[in-house]
């Protein structure tokens, strides 16, 4: 019996299960069993994939082939398929290899095609894989091979006299060739799936996350003095705490082990598992698998669990940065009315930019109403002319420094009777003032004006400007650099998509870059779209943007539904009703004796129409509830509109803020563990997730949004940290 035969053997008294299957799910199945989903839904959704169907389409316009399934539903099935694709591609490389060697046997062959797990795929792999010289390979080459086996299977009363018969050349004695065997049965210990299993299962179950200073002072050391005396089971760890100090590993602050409860039990319980008899050989094994656990186990194990928990730490921050956006994104509009925006600053002024309704710039300028060098009366006579010349309908001013006293100073002059102010999110908008993008919109304007028209476009239509910016430049997130960033940009174009074609864009007045986010577009459909549009005008209507270069029918099928157009002679082409549902629509509407156009004007008829008499096929009740929306708010925007806001008064820094005070403030970011809170001054407060409500919820999204105004009560203050701590006491 070889030692590989005998370690497979113990395997059986290993709680290995999902290793020893006597029936392969489908991948359907598997799917749905990973998912939650019913396997007949992710089988139609994959045929839709397959067909070309893109996932916002088929999240608005196939409900009953999917069941009503929403977008983050498919994108887990698109995501699970992609993934076992890949599985079994790397299957098949896998069996190759250990075909070309020569050991691939019918039982491995039947354990790895059946395996959906792509780390018990790496371990069945590990024994075959070519490795670097080690300490068994040495061994190996010594011959020492026989003797390992021999001591393994307990085939020798007196391993130390069977060990002399292997003294030769590089093996001066027995005490060498033992210590060669050990290692050679270290390896086979450390290579072996059962036992690697067991430990990573141990580790996610029991292991403890230990952080500890590391000798010496680092200039950033400061922020992470909560973890210098840290331990925590890993199995409970929020994931805000596990990437602060991965992160503080990573700085070189912290030093950062994965350590097991009652670890020499567990190696007793390992040895147990290939020690069948009591006596020498017994020995020499029980040495070979505490080596194994210390030096070649545990290490590899280590890595691999933290960086599998790291995964899913960076899994639960990205879903976070996506919740963010995704409610930044969807900030309501101001609309399409002349904006005067002005980028705050205190030495180089204020700029100004001045925009009409279509976001064009028609002037710029700079104030300078903030010291050091503050000239009032010039800065309000510059403003007063602006306005009245541009017939300005509201003011717009960033929200970085300076932003709240600028504000404060907009809100005292005679014109503030005039028009509205509004305190705009700059972040990410010195990002876009320096861009390609910015370049080329404004080839004529210095980066600080570009910064102003940035602000002022923002307030009058949020999504179409920030769509502008890498979403990571946004600052709505937790632990944005510390994640995968391939990741991080998969899941945030995903719900720019996602944003976008649930809002709908005006096809004859949206920029190319919302226009990449529409199903089925892209950047070249998007690109060709913006030159048809200049060489023929607008589009007079849904159907003709088939006229597009490269519009198949296909492609049009996926993006219409999406693609709004406001003056054509047809009335459902300014709704969300997909033009393969006109003719449904038209027999509804003559069916009450009206046509599409009265129906519209009258929504009120709506409720005349016996709806469940037009299920069909392929429309059932879902899609007849989003057609009856549709009619009864044409064109509507979902984000609803823009509102002023008014920051507590009085407060021009931390020093202001006392405990007990009760402030105004604006949620600024949401993270796990709480959300921050905009004051009005250089310093957000801080709402812990317990003090939000006084019931129990998952994440702070349960009870406040982004942008959202609140009221709060001022908790704590630290001056020498920056930290403001509050509770909150309403919403508005």
């Amino acid at each position: 019996m070889t030692a590989f035969s005998f370690l497979h053997q113990q395997e059986d008294s290993l709680p290995l299960g999902h290793m020893h299957a006597t029936q392969s799910p489908t991948l359907t199945t598997r799917i749905a069993q990973e998912t939650g989903i019913r396997e007949s839904a992710v089988q139609r959704v994959l045929a839709l994939f397959a067909d070309g169907a893109t996932l916002p389409f088929i999240a608005r316009y196939r409900k009953e082939v999917t069941g009503g399934l929403d977008e983050q539903a498919l994108s887990l099935i698109q995501k699970a398929h992609q993934r076992y694709q890949d599985l079994e591609a790397r299957k098949l490389t896998i069996l190759a290899a250990i075909e070309e060697a020569g050991a691939l046997t019918p039982s491995l062959r039947q354990q790895i095609e059946s395996t959906w797990d792509a780390t018990v795929l790496e371990d069945l792999y590990l024994p075959y894989k070519k490795k670097r010289k080690t300490r068994a390979s040495i061994a190996r080459e010594r011959g020492l091979e026989p003797l390992a086996s021999l001591i393994l299977a307990h085939k020798t009363r007196e391993p130390l006299q069977a060990a002399r018969m292997y003294i030769q050349g590089d093996v001066p004695d027995a005490e060498a060739a033992l210590a060669g065997a050990r290692d050679i049965m270290a390896e086979w210990f450390s290579d072996n799936a059962g036992h690697r299993d067991l430990l990573r299962r141990q580790l996610d179950q029991e292991g403890v996350i230990v952080a500890r200073k590391k000798k010496g002072s680092q200039p950033n050391e400061e922020k992470f003095r909560d973890y210098f005396e840290f331990d925590e089971p890993l199995r409970k760890i929020p994931s805000h705490r596990f990437l602060a100090v991965r992160r503080g590993e990573k700085e070189g602050v912290l030093r950062v082990q994965l350590r097991l409860v009652q670890q020499e039990a567990f190696i007793d319980r390992l040895a147990r598992k290939v020690i069948k008899y009591n006596g020498a050989c017994a020995d020499q094994v029980r040495m070979a698998m505490f080596d194994s656990f210390e030096r070649l186990l545990m290490p590899s194990l280590e890595n691999e669990v933290m960086s599998a928990w790291q995964s899913r730490m960076e899994d639960d921050a990205i879903g976070v940065f996506a919740q963010n956006l995704r409610q930044l994104l969807l900030s309501p509009p101001l609309g399409q009315v002349p904006i005067l925006a002005l980028d705050p600053g205190y030495r180089t002024g204020c700029k100004i930019a001045c925009l009409n309704s279509h976001g064009d710039v028609l002037d710029v300028a700079t104030i300078y109403p903030l010291p050091p060098r503050s000239s009032l009366a010039e800065a309000r006579d510059t403003l007063d002319q602006l306005i009245h010349k541009y017939a300005i309908r509201a003011l717009a001013t960033g929200d970085g420094t300076g932003g709240k006293e600028l504000l404060d100073w907009l809100r005292q002059q005679s014109f503030a009777n005039q028009v509205d102010i509004y305190l705009v999110s700059e972040s990410g908008a010195s990002i876009y003032s320096a861009s390609d993008v910015a370049r080329e919109e404004f080839p004529d304007l210095d980066l600080t004006f570009r910064s102003a028209a940035s602000i002022g476009r923002r307030l009058m239509d949020p999504l179409a400007e920030l769509v502008k910016i890498d979403p990571k430049s946004i600052g709505v997130g937790q632990y944005q650099h510390d994640v995968h960033q391939g990741k991080l940009k998969q899941s945030l174009d995903e719900t720019t998509q996602f944003v976008v074609n649930q809002v709908g864009v005006q096809i004859n007045t949206a920029s190319e870059h919302i226009l990449r986010h529409i199903a089925g577009l892209g950047p070249s459909l998007a690109k060709n779209i913006i030159l048809h549009r200049q060489r023929h005008g607008p589009f007079p209507s849904r159907s003709s943007i088939r006229k597009v270069e490269r519009m198949g029918d296909k492609t049009f099928e996926q993006c219409a539904g999406f693609l709004r157009v406001r003056d054509s002679a047809h009335p459902l082409d300014n709704t969300g009703v997909h033009p393969e549902r006109y003719a449904l629509v038209e027999q509804i509407a003559r069916d009450i004796g009206l046509n599409v156009e009265q129906l519209i004007r009258h929504p009120d008829r709506l409720d005349q129409i016996q709806w469940a008499n037009y299920v069909q096929d392929e429309v059932g009740m879902p899609t007849l509830q989003d057609i009856r929306q549709e009619l009864a708010r044409p064109g509507h925007d979902p984000r609803g509109r823009a509102q002023t806001f008014r920051f507590t008064e009085g407060l021009s820094g931390i020093n202001d803020i006392r405990e007990g005070m009760i402030l105004r403030g604006l949620i600024s970011n949401l993270t796990n563990f709480g959300a921050f809170v905009q004051l009005g001054i250089k310093e957000d407060g801080m709402i812990h997730i317990s003090q939000l409500t006084n019931r129990f919820i998952r994440h702070p999204s349960e009870v406040v949004r982004l942008q959202q105004a609140v009221t709060v009560k001022v908790l704590r203050v630290d001056t020498a940290r920056k930290r403001i701590d509050l509770t909150l006491s309403g919403v508005e």
